[in-house]
């Protein structure tokens, strides 16, 4: 294969590169490269190519292309794939839904293919809502049944002892519908620190549901075994829980569950029950995904967006995910036959906030909200030409007649869907860029890594940003003491224009958040990961309007998280800040006294 491209990292990118994805030997020594890696990945995936004719001889110019893709980058997959394509394991997909039935022995056979799953660096998602409520009768043993969280404990101890293979965290999602009697014991489970540390967890709110609330009419909970209804209870006082508990931990999460169903491309296989751990991919039971992202902030030329560069890369994107497809080696034979059926890809992006930065657009002006809607429609438009294209070269997804796009009479399509918005938390690291449809977390961030490695930098287009501005170098430098100092550039003496420029997350105002995922969502097949980020200051009313909000706009879930509000977060803005403990409620440093934290600004306290 002849390689082209030669790939600039910065520290920061080769640090988590070799932590989580260079190939080691039997020593564990490090025997790769990043561009062996990406020329591992590239020839891998270029295999599937040999399975059609079309393509069968041109497998490694494919490689060499793939290759390329990935070295400038302009777009990396998933986690999974750059980990395990072209080595023994070869399960290369992220996103996985398993089935929680209404029995012993489904919830263990359930138990032991998440295992598999987490052994292979995917990630999973369940949906606990079949399981009979705590206290309901079992008629095989003449006892009660403990219920659904008991069993999430147990899933959440089997994850801690796997931790995916050691190369990524443990990752699961557990939901559980608004309808079920043991609601508020899932909405407050993880209130307590260490409970449930490898779960995130979501409450599927229905259609239902918000008729109640908004008629004031009591709100019945249906036992799943029986279908009758236990009780009713006030629909404002659970919203409320619900609320307060994603206020104290940044838990629970909510999703829509009627309005992901509306969007269902294969309705006639069944209901889309959960989704992966971060929320983006709605899956049937058994289905999988492999994700991959465009690094928007390579897309800038001359002041605008180079289309026709995007156009191409997303078309290689779309082909490579197929191919993804071809060569991946399933876990399970029933993953195999759903996810073959319909062929799911999620091509989503990262850099968008460097992107704007690049166009000198502010993450909270009007104009980033039509860049993102541009941006998205192009993308998703694009990745369905790419998928119709290879869907007359090498078949349609095999469940496409009664599929949602047979029924609109479109042409053949290769995937039942084509487009995710993914978190991209680690290869935004890789690409040195802004994550997923993020604003910036700040210009200056500390992160800890999955083996305890904090990295401490500022955003690379800073500096850039502010040289062409004519600053000093000494006065960047002062500068940066500043925000180090003060961790929100609102705070800082740089130049209005620029302090718009360089936002972090916690200085746009909630509903710009909702926008940027709606505008996002409205060209997204599958869902779009999207954090809410809010101050310390945040109230349980502000995350209210936040949840009725993305309702009302039919984003199909949506994420809050108040800075502060866990004991261990995995990013700060400020310098220090990861090695210190700070007050959930004010934000500021806490002292420790024994067994008790205190906070001398606001008089907080907590003894273990």
């Amino acid at each position: 294969m002849k390689k082209k491209a030669t790939t600039k990292l910065r520290d920061s990118a080769l640090l988590v590169l070799k932590a989580r994805y260079l190939a080691r030997n039997e020593d564990n020594e490090i025997v790769e490269t990043p561009e062996g890696l990406f020329e591992r990945v590239a020839l891998a995936v270029a295999e599937g190519e040999r399975n059609f004719s079309a393509s069968r001889d041109r497998w490694e110019e494919y490689g060499e292309k793939f290759y390329n893709l990935m070295a400038n980058l302009d777009f990396l997959p998933n986690s999974p794939t750059l980990m395990n394509a072209g080595r023994p394991l070869g399960q290369l997909s992220a996103c996985f839904v398993l089935p929680v039935e209404d029995s012993l022995f489904s919830i263990f056979e359930t138990l032991k293919q998440a295992a598999i799953i987490h052994k292979s660096g995917g990630g999973t998602g369940f949906n606990f809502s079949s399981l009979r409520p705590k206290g309901d009768v079992v008629f095989s043993t003449s006892g009660v049944a403990s219920g659904p969280v008991s069993f999430m404990r147990v899933f959440d101890a089997a994850t801690e002892a796997i931790k995916q293979g050691g190369k990524r965290r443990g990752a699961n999602m557990g939901i559980l519908n608004i309808d079920h009697p043991d609601i508020e014991e899932f909405i407050n489970s993880k209130s307590k620190p260490g409970e449930l540390t490898n779960f995130n967890i979501s409450v599927a709110l229905t259609d239902d549901f918000f008729y109640h609330l908004y008629k004031g009419e009591p709100f019945p909970l249906i036992n799943p075994r029986t279908k009758k209804t236990v009780r009713k209870i006030s629909p404002e006082w659970l919203f409320n829980t619900l609320c307060e508990n994603a206020w104290k931990t940044g838990d629970p999460g909510v999703i829509f569950i009627d309005t992901i169903n509306q969007h269902n491309p294969t309705p006639h296989l069944g209901r889309l029950i959960a989704t992966n751990p971060c929320g983006e991919q709605p899956l049937l039971a058994y289905e999988s995904c492999n994700l991959g992202s465009i690094n928007l902030a390579n897309f800038v030329k001359d002041g605008g967006i180079d289309w026709e560069r995007l156009r191409i890369i997303i078309h290689l994107a779309v082909r490579f995910l197929d191919d993804v497809i071809e060569v991946n080696r399933f876990p399970l034979p029933q993953i195999a036959k759903i996810t073959t059926l319909n062929r799911k890809i999620g091509l989503g992006i990262m850099g968008f906030a460097d992107m704007l930065i690049k166009l000198r657009v502010s993450y909270a002006e009007e104009r980033a909200l039509r860049i993102a809607e541009e941006i998205m429609s192009f993308i998703n438009e694009e990745s369905m030409k790419a998928s119709m294209m290879l869907a007359a070269e090498r078949g349609p997804f095999p469940a496409f007649p009664g599929s949602l796009w047979d029924q609109l009479n479109y042409p053949p399509l290769r995937n039942a869907t084509t487009t995710t918005i993914a978190p991209t938390g680690t290869l935004s690291l890789i690409a040195g860029v802004s994550s997923g449809i993020e604003p910036l977390f700040g210009i200056y961030y500390e992160r800890k890594t999955l083996d305890g490695v904090i990295i401490k930098e500022f955003h690379p287009l800073f500096d850039e940003v502010l040289s062409m501005e004519m600053y000093s170098e000494r006065e960047i430098e002062s500068l940066k003491e500043e925000i180090k100092a003060h961790g929100l550039v609102s705070k800082s003496t740089l130049k209005e224009e620029i302090k718009k420029l360089f936002l972090s997350t916690f200085e746009i105002p909630p509903e710009v958040h909702l926008s940027v995922q709606r505008a996002f969502q409205r060209y997204t097949h599958n869902a779009v990961s999207k954090t809410i980020n809010l101050p310390s200051t945040a109230t349980t009313e502000d995350i209210k309007r936040i949840y009725l909000l993305a309702y009302e706009w039919k984003l199909k879930g949506v994420t809050v998280y108040r800075y502060g509000s866990k004991e261990e977060q995995v990013i700060y803005v400020r310098a220090g800040e990861s090695e210190k403990l700070l007050c959930p409620k004010c934000g500021e440093d806490l002292e420790v006294h024994g067994q008790c934290l205190f906070c001398g600004s606001c008089g907080y306290d907590q003894c273990q």
